[in-house]
């Protein structure tokens, strides 16, 4: 695996920001997300026809959802998001989610599993977006092979799980307890193109590419921040207006992290706006990511 130099790569600072995601029924939407996943409202806006609201847990947005009703559904072959997966402090605090979002009557169990560096769970939203819930094992129990991180597959028992983990005192707390979102996984059409973009142009590093069809990377070391794969969508095109993903966001820890992304999309030939604490970039299939310093307020994320 390919090492880049010091001044292609993002920050190990680098972190995800909330997703957006566009909807068609809001309230159903909103009040999903708040009772399975323990969810606040934290902000909202009016823009034209549409509206934006936050949602999160303290003052972290997770999920912002657009009101956007007259558009199609999602087409699970389309490029686009494969899941958002959100990540959780501590083992308590995971299964009090899980124990949650398999509550309701809404959710659409996907399935669970050890991945070595995690433990994770799967669900779709009431509008077919793919949702993880996941914990991660101490870093210094990741095994790796040079620039690799080993991952795997393996069944997680999560009646087991909820057995070994689960609290009253966590489910009770709800959004009291810490959450972030920790990668963001895309369906894409090609993962060379992939590659290209998010690590090439944008500067992840890649730390897994043996599952056929997938990529992993990262900044910083971590198992990932972004995955791409071609499971559903091989072939994939620019992805037409529709329900689902609507742009990525991720958080720089800095000006000359900026200022280094700008000269490698330039470099690269990228069109990409720019207003001196964030950048937005396109992929090549029509998802918009946006690439901003720490102090972006809700406000301003719902003024995106």
């Amino acid at each position: 695996m390919t090492v880049q130099p010091v001044d292609q790569i993002l920050s190990a600072d680098t972190a995800m920001g909330a997703v957006t995601l566009r909807v068609g029924d809001l309230e159903q939407m909103s009040g999903y997300y708040s009772q399975a996943f323990a969810m606040e409202p934290l902000e909202e806006a009016t823009r034209g026809r549409e509206i934006h609201r936050v949602l999160g847990r303290g003052e972290t947005p997770l999920v912002r959802l657009i009101h956007t009703p007259d558009l199609p559904g999602v087409d699970p072959r389309q490029a686009g998001l494969f899941h958002t997966a959100f990540l959780f402090d501590t083992p308590a605090s995971l299964a009090a989610t899980v124990y949650r979002a398999a509550q309701d009557p809404r959710s659409r169990f996907a399935g669970s599993s050890d991945h070595l560096v995690s433990e994770a769970f799967y669900f779709t939203d009431p509008e077919g977006n793919g949702v993880e819930l996941y914990t991660d094992r101490p870093r210094s129990t990741w095994r790796r092979r040079g620039n690799v991180i080993e991952m795997d597959t393996i069944y997680l028992d999560p009646n087991h799980y909820l057995q070994t983990h689960l609290t009253e005192e966590s489910v009770a707390a709800g959004p009291a307890l810490a959450g972030a979102v920790g990668h963001v996984h895309l369906q894409v059409g090609d993962v060379a193109t992939a590659r290209e973009f998010y690590v090439d142009a944008l500067g992840f590093a890649t730390t897994q590419a043996d599952y056929p069809g997938a990529l992993f990377a990262s900044a910083g070391g971590y198992h990932h921040h972004i995955a791409m794969n071609v499971w559903n969508s091989r072939g994939a095109g620019p992805r037409a207006a529709s329900l689902g993903l609507g742009d990525v966001s991720i958080t720089l820890p800095g000006r000359e992290d900026l200022d280094a992304l700008t000269a490698r999309l330039r470099g690269r030939g990228i069109p990409f706006d720019a207003d001196g604490r964030s950048v937005t970039v396109t992929d090549p299939w029509g998802t918009q990511v946006t690439l901003a310093l720490p102090d972006l307020s809700t406000d301003e994320l719902l003024a995106r």
